[in-house]
């Protein structure tokens, strides 16, 4: 019994969806998504209600039936309210700035770091004196924006002893006492 794949969708108003040979379409006030899904999966719009169903309860069925369930559920919240993600880097002498959906930064390296961001985010860069450095991505693919995060945080992962990085903002990183500590 799959409990994601049973919950039971609303369309929020302006959000039409529309489910043909495998292909799912969205259409919403923040723009358009399409995914490819099974083709064995069912989708039924009734009512401004959608239901995602399975032909069998294999376990192939199964796990590609809460899958389904929720990536038209990203789908629906980001084409109606869309998603945003802040990080920051924390680290003496880390900054970031950004020309359009072009990303540069510098985080310790002899070098700085350029990245492109694609199109279909915003990227939005801030830096208060006094604060980290902070860079704010928002769009309506729920996928891509993990990704870049995920890019991102590539460049300088957080450590664990002076807590120096790229990381999520609110993130709370497990610290690590250190050598120095050992030997009181």
């Amino acid at each position: 019994m799959s409990r994601i794949g049973n919950k039971i969708l609303s369309l929020p108003k302006g959000v039409e969806l529309k489910c043909e040979k495998g292909l799912v379409t969205v259409k919403g006030p923040k723009g358009t998504m399409t995914q490819p899904i099974d083709v064995d999966m069912s989708i039924t719009i009734e009512d401004g209600t959608v239901t995602v169903k399975r032909p069998t309860e294999q376990k192939r069925h199964k796990s590609l039936h809460g899958l389904t369930r929720a990536l038209v559920s990203n789908m629906i919240t980001g084409v109606s309210e869309g998603f945003k993600r802040e990080m920051e880097l924390v680290g003496v002498g880390y900054r970031v700035s950004n020309t359009g959906n072009l990303v540069e930064m510098s985080v310790g390296y002899s070098h700085p770091i350029v990245f492109a961001i694609p199109s279909e985010l915003k990227v939005e860069t801030v830096t208060e004196k006094g604060q980290n450095p902070k860079i704010i991505l928002t769009g309506s693919d729920l996928q891509l924006l993990g990704q870049i995060c995920a890019k991102f945080r590539s460049f300088k992962s957080p450590e664990p002893f002076k807590g120096k990085g790229i990381k999520f903002v609110g993130e709370v990183i497990r610290r690590k006492a250190g050598k120095a500590a050992g030997k009181k």
